[in-house]
């Protein structure tokens, strides 16, 4: 799935702006899909436009810069929908935290302790995040489907590290570098 198939899924929920694509994308609903930045948002939206598959109109705003707000169009429900009958690609998994586990032997205890924890409750917030939003009462069956599974994910993930976790702990180095001081 590509940046435009994500701002088309935004937008067949309803207008948006730019930026708000990009906050969906980036700590919304749509952070989970496919990683999209300003850089490549705009583009899209501008390629989308051209292709006559959103609309887009500017709305002013008192004491702010005007804005400009993107819309689906019915062309753009129908790409959509083909867009989601391809066949899809791998899904990307990437984790800071499993490249940080890979090399504690080169790291003190406590550090590692420390990330671990780190890592702990932030897989803790995010599955509560997904709590908090299946819990609204607007969500679709697919929605909840959706939902779900990423809570699962985490939980997986939070297992797995809380009884694993003496692991990495005893991986790590007992005592700080001496060459680190020098």
């Amino acid at each position: 799935m590509n940046v435009k198939t994500l701002c088309l899924s935004v937008l067949y929920e309803g207008d948006a702006t730019g930026y708000e694509i990009r906050r969906l994308c980036a700590e919304g609903e749509c952070a989970y899909f496919v990683e999209a930045s300003y850089g490549s948002i705009y583009p899209a939206l501008a390629r989308l436009e051209a292709e006559g598959l959103v609309t887009s109109r500017t709305e002013q705003q008192d004491g702010k810069p005007a804005r400009k707000v993107y819309s689906i169009s019915q062309a753009g429900r129908e790409a959509f929908a083909e867009q989601l009958s391809e066949p899809l690609s791998e899904d990307v998994f990437r984790s800071p935290f499993l490249l940080f586990a890979r090399f504690v032997h080169l790291l003190p205890r406590e550090l590692v302790e420390q990330r671990v924890e780190e890592f702990l409750q932030r897989a803790v917030e995010k599955r509560k995040m997904l709590d908090e939003v299946a819990c609204d009462e607007s969500c679709s069956a697919a929605d909840r489907w959706v939902l779900d599974y990423g809570r699962a994910v985490f939980e997986v993930a939070e297992r797995h590290v809380r009884s694993h976790m003496h692991e990495l702990i005893t991986m790590a180095r007992a005592e700080p570098r001496q060459d680190a001081a020098e």
